[in-house]
């Protein structure tokens, strides 16, 4: 089984050699600078390449051994339950009888197995675990895929729930829509059913939060509180029973012609013919009416 992948190796040698090489300069030239002000120039050369040969090897150290630390890292929460557990019964072998031990796995293992919801609580956490695993292994499948990106932080994951809610810091050669055309590779990968990604910040893209999920929690039976509302001495209504025809048989009734009334077109109405209008009558010198002499 391969713990680190060669292509790490390849990189972290890489990344070491710079690293020594520009920490020895830099720390060298700033210690023979500060030392010439004390000592001869040429010792203080001397002060300097030594300080830096030192500074630059542990550096190198540390880049060096940079996969191997994270991956400690990385395992640190499995890891130190290992070692309670072995250590732990170890202890306990060496203090107790056979007895007091039995008893004792039966209580530490049986009652949290034993009670639903310490049970329930003891798998979502475990889930957790193995879902933080499964996405470190998706992703680096993703990198090899694409030969490029950088394996993300995976930060921290907490039950739902529906499953688990895992808070992910992505990295060069990562975005949010790679992960969105590949929610279903994840999902395999995480063994749920769906996933779903959306951004846990305004303000950077990197950061990220994976939705796995694993079950429908709308198909559960939820009680509801509106029967604890009802007076329990409401007199029950009895439904009124209508009898429904049947046998009923369209055939066998009797066909009636169609009447079609037309109805009659209304006719326009005229409007009435305005009268003219009467003359004004001319009046002469001394007041009588000369209309009729005028044709």
């Amino acid at each position: 089984m391969t713990v680190i992948e060669a292509r790490v190796h390849r990189t972290s040698e890489r990344n070491a050699k710079l690293a020594f090489f520009l920490t020895t300069f830099v720390v060298g030239l700033l210690s023979a600078t500060v030392a010439a002000s004390y000592i001869h120039p040429i010792l203080a050369l001397f002060v300097g390449m030594a300080l830096g040969l030192v500074c630059g090897a542990i550096v190198w150290a540390l880049v060096r051994i940079w996969p191997v630390i994270r991956l400690l890292w990385w395992w640190t929460p499995e890891t130190l339950l290992g070692l309670a557990v072995v250590y732990g019964f170890t202890a306990l072998a060496h203090h107790t009888t056979l007895a007091v031990r039995i008893a004792v796995v039966a209580l530490i293992v049986g009652v949290p197995a034993a009670v639903p919801y310490t049970r329930r609580r003891i798998v979502a956490l475990a889930w957790c675990f193995i879902v933080r695993h499964r996405i470190r292994t998706c992703f680096a499948q993703f990198i090899i895929a694409n030969q490029s990106g950088t394996l993300p932080l995976i930060l921290w994951a907490k039950p739902t729930p529906v499953g688990e809610r895992v808070w992910v810091w992505l990295r060069t050669g990562l975005s949010l829509a790679d992960l969105n055309a590949r929610l279903d590779k994840i999902a395999v990968a995480c063994w749920a059913s769906t996933v779903t990604v959306e951004r846990a910040s305004d303000g950077n893209a990197a950061y990220v939060r994976l939705d796995i999920k694993r079950r429908d929690a709308l198909t559960a039976t939820v009680g509801s509180p509106l029967v604890g509302l009802v007076d329990p001495d409401t007199p029950a209504a009895e439904p009124t029973t209508v009898e429904v025809p049947t046998a009923l048989d369209l055939p066998d009734m009797p066909a009636e012609p169609a009447t079609v009334r037309i109805r009659p077109m209304p006719t326009p109405r005229t409007a009435p013919a305005s009268k003219p209008a009467a003359a004004p009558a001319v009046a002469g010198a001394r007041g009588e009416d000369l209309s009729d002499w005028i044709d």
